[in-house]
């Protein structure tokens, strides 16, 4: 077996335009997209900065020739196969070798392998790829086929096999992106391993049983060996001497309970990374081919059972017996060109960067969007040493199509994707699609949840045929993977936005109804798939997409208005300001408003969803993933964390709700009238709720400490201590009922004591395992105190800040000039002699700017 990656191309856009001259030949090194190479060559300004996005969209309506000679030895000309490999191609492409075409392409998201022996010869070859605009090819099949039904992006993209994100989203730029993107190469060889296919049965017992199924790509003598080996190497079991029958082999071994180490979510057990190392021999004992798979064992269900007090099903992922509450967030592609290689925008370092980012928040759970692209392997590897991944297919907001054509390139992608994906242990879920359902809702489509024997394509939402058909079939024949029709998706023949069954999109936060963000509660479903706030990224990234224009650097400018892509934006980031805030619009004022609206709007539902996993039969809420983690360009939208890796303060108040012990609160006012017929004798009672969360899997013994401030009289005090067990794996409820500090009132226009109440969770030797500060909302209401006694001390070493006051502070964010610092916490709420340590990686020292809620600075 030999590889020979044919990387080093020339480019040209056809019959000559804006890009090149006519025949004017540029050089490209692969995998690669026209876009980056021509922004390597100069010839275009970069679509991420300023308003330049529009003057390239010429781009992706011109076709393009990438072409190439490469040298074939006598002696490789000797191998009895030669194949031509492309691992994806994007998109519609006609391929010629020595100007005999060998094939034409329609799908980016599938690999093809020719056996090209006969067309090459010793010497010089010559590859040429001409890749048709794929904008214009689908207006062409849409003009055929019919105009269709969408959110986001052009309609035709519905009818191509495409990244659907590349025709622009809510939060990203129509950049029509097109190339060799994968890797394309030579393999030579006299026999090959086509497929192995690994498959392990964890038993409710945890006893395992692996099958491994080899395809050899040639029915020719000989024989084959596997080994099972641990994550330290050491071989754990092997067949040595497998005899082939029909280019097929098969092996099964078998574990009791304990000789295997299990893989687990983190936070709840280790990753072990176990492999399987395959080897093909000749009949003379010569070595033909090798190939190792990664493979974790576990035992991973979607358990869906009634609840003890409340109607529906759960919806939650049991691991190895063990039930896990999922928080983690939604990714979409993290560059609008994504292109896999050590020296391009979207390295293996740069994907593990970004999954070390999720782990290091608390999050176990990521979730690959529909509208993006199926993952490079790295992506999945990583994901297999960190967290659980839930895998979309590409079908994302739209009535999607179910011509035979179609049907054909849906059927090569989801098998071909389904074999490259099925052996990683991170993956717990292939859903059909992202939405399709609520847009077949939202229109009234032909949709009957009853109805599950039609064929459907002949009703105008065709693609349940592909959703309950074709997908499942395909899941269930290639992998051992729970397969769900999309997300969401209730079942029971109810509606995708109900909130007792299967997962939900949960946008009336934002979206919808517009609901405040304290009605959380109200609004959880079982499994949260979706949920957002937009924020502002860090004012670096602002600046760079600004790219120096000064005149443009306030919120409501053009060039701002460009980088959100939110249809109604400015009105919806206003309308939770307004209600909650006294803001500026100077631009840092701006953009610290947005971040610290969206730090408390997420970590509220991350802190009442929570408090719903309540124990074994009380899985009222099992899971909640933000929309979403990461940006595909500099932008403002609802990410955690930018373009560059820049977390959001939004990104530290989730982890602070994710942590393995947290502690909640809410209050609420009560009005209680004198009788039935009065409006005007009344009175108001303030009531809190305190509870706690313990997601280990031990009963954890704690004190809880509640301390109550006077905003404006810091000699006030009052307070009490508990000491309490918490549940293990669930929310334990602690208190409910008034406060001291807050008597009864009898009036509105008696403005009552801003109180806030701190809750702390101490541990028995007093290290503090959780904190939280409880505020009267909305804070545009609070007369916040000029002075509040604040400190940042930093220390010897300069990479840390300890931070303290005199008077409760809310929603400190923490920055320096220049040079940007990695934070360990923002968003931070500070209590009167509850000092905290920020550790600040890369400060050297320098003075730290502070920014929180009533600075004045607005």
């Amino acid at each position: 077996m030999k590889k020979i990656p044919l990387d080093n191309w020339v480019f040209t856009q056809a019959g000559g335009g804006k890009g090149t001259k006519k025949d004017e030949y540029l050089p490209a090194t692969g995998p690669t997209t026209v876009h980056v190479e021509l922004l390597r060559e100069k010839r275009i300004p970069d679509p991420f900065v300023g308003l330049h996005e529009h003057d390239v969209q010429w781009i992706g309506e011109s076709d393009w020739i990438f072409k190439q000679i490469f040298i074939l030895s006598e002696d490789d000309a000797k191998f009895s196969n030669i194949d031509l490999v492309f691992d994806g191609l994007d998109t519609f492409a006609a391929i010629a070798l020595n100007g005999e075409q060998i094939l034409e392409t329609a799908n980016q998201f599938v690999g093809h392998r020719l056996n090209v022996k006969s067309t090459l010869k010793t010497g010089e070859n010559e590859l040429v790829l001409n890749f048709g605009s794929a904008f214009k090819k689908g207006r062409d099949i849409e003009k055929q086929h019919g105009k269709l039904n969408l959110w986001n992006g052009d309609s035709s993209r519905l009818h191509v096999r495409k990244a659907q994100y590349n025709y622009g989203w809510d939060w990203g730029p129509i950049l029509m992106t097109v190339g060799p993107w994968k890797p394309v190469y030579l393999e030579l060889y006299k026999n090959r391993i086509s497929d192995l296919d690994i498959r392990n049965d964890v038993s409710k017992d945890l006893n395992v049983k692996m099958t491994v199924e080899m395809s050899l790509a040639k029915n020719t003598p000989g024989q084959a060996s596997l080994a099972l080996k641990a994550p330290d190497g050491t071989i754990v079991a092997s067949d040595r001497n497998i005899r082939p029958n029909k280019g097929q082999t098969r092996a099964t071994f078998s574990f009791s309970q304990g000789e295997l180490q299990l893989w687990y979510p983190v936070g709840y057990g280790t990753q072990p990374i176990y492999s399987v190392e395959a080897d093909l021999f000749d009949e003379d004992g010569t070595l033909l081919d090798s190939k190792t798979q990664t493979i974790g064992f576990r035992r991973t269900l979607i358990v869906q059972e009634k609840l003890l007090d409340q109607p529906g099903l759960s919806f939650f992922f049991e691991v190895n017996n063990v039930p896990i509450f999922a928080g983690g967030s939604n990714w979409i592609p993290s560059d609008s060109f994504v292109l896999i290689r050590m020296d391009r925008r979207m390295t293996p370092d740069r994907y593990r960067d970004w999954l070390k980012l999720l782990v290091d928040g608390n999050q176990n759970m990521i979730r690959v969007w529909g509208g993006g692209i199926y993952e490079a392997d790295s992506f999945y590897d990583i994901c297999d040493g960190l967290n659980r991944d839930r895998q979309d297919f590409m079908f994302g907001c739209g009535q999607y199509p179910a011509y035979d054509s179609f049907l054909a390139l849906v059927k090569d992608e989801a098998e071909f994707n389904v074999k490259r994906l099925r052996h990683h242990p991170s993956l717990s879920i292939f859903a059909g699609n992202n939405e399709d359902y609520q847009v077949a809702e939202s229109m009234h489509l032909e949709l009957d949840y009853s109805d599950e024997t039609s064929d459907f394509r002949k009703t105008n939402f065709p693609a349940r045929y592909i959703y309950e058909r074709v997908l499942p079939e395909i899941v269930g024949r290639l992998s051992d993977i729970h397969y769900h029709r999309s997300s969401p998706y209730s079942g029971q023949g109810k509606a995708s936005t109900d909130r007792t069954l299967g997962d939900l999109h949960q946008w009336n936060v934002w979206h919808g109804s517009q609901e405040p963000w304290t009605n959380w509660d109200i609004l959880a479903g079982r499994f949260v798939s979706e949920f957002g706030m937009e924020g502002y990224p860090n004012i670096r990234t602002v600046d760079y997409w600004l790219g120096g224009e000064t005149k443009e650097r306030f919120p409501q400018s053009r060039i701002n208005n460009s980088h959100n892509k939110a249809d109604g934006f400015e009105r919806r980031l206003e309308l939770y300001l307004v209600e909650n805030f006294k803001h500026s619009f100077e631009m840092e004022s701006y953009v610290y408003a947005t971040q610290i609206m969206q730090a408390e709007c997420l970590a509220s539902a991350y802190r009442l969803w929570r408090r719903n996993w309540a124990g074994r039969g009380k899985e009222y809420t099992a899971g909640a993933l933000v929309w979403q983690l990461n940006d595909c360009w500099p932008t403002t939208s609802w990410s955690i964390a930018d373009y560059f890796l820049r977390p959001k303060p939004a990104y530290f108040s989730i982890a602070r709700e994710l942590r393995l012990y947290t502690v909640g609160i809410t209050r609420k006012e009560v009005t209680t009238f004198a009788d039935e017929r009065s409006a005007a004798d009344f009175t108001i009672d303030t009531l809190f709720e305190v509870w706690g969360t313990n997601s280990t899997l031990a009963a954890k013994n704690v004190t809880l400490e509640v301390l109550n401030h006077d905003l404006h009289d810091p000699t006030f005090k009052d307070g009490w201590t508990k000491a309490l067990t918490l549940s293990p794996n669930s929310s334990t409820e602690i208190f409910k009922g008034p406060v001291n500090a807050l008597p009864p009132r009898t009036t509105k226009s008696k403005v009552p004591k801003i109180i806030v109440v701190s809750a702390r969770l101490l541990d028995e030797d007093g290290t503090v395992l959780a904190r939280y500060s409880n505020w009267p909302e909305p804070y545009k209401f609070i007369d916040f105190p000029k002075d509040v006694g604040f400190s940042a001390e930093i220390s010897t070493d300069g990479e840390s800040v300890k931070l303290s006051s005199k008077r409760p502070m809310k929603g400190i964010v923490l920055d320096v000039e220049g040079e940007d610092v990695k934070w360990s916490d923002q968003a931070i709420d500070l209590i009167p002699g509850d000092d905290q340590v920020i550790h600040a990686v890369g400060l050297k020292g320098r003075g730290v700017q502070v920014r929180y809620v009533g600075d004045g600075a607005a």
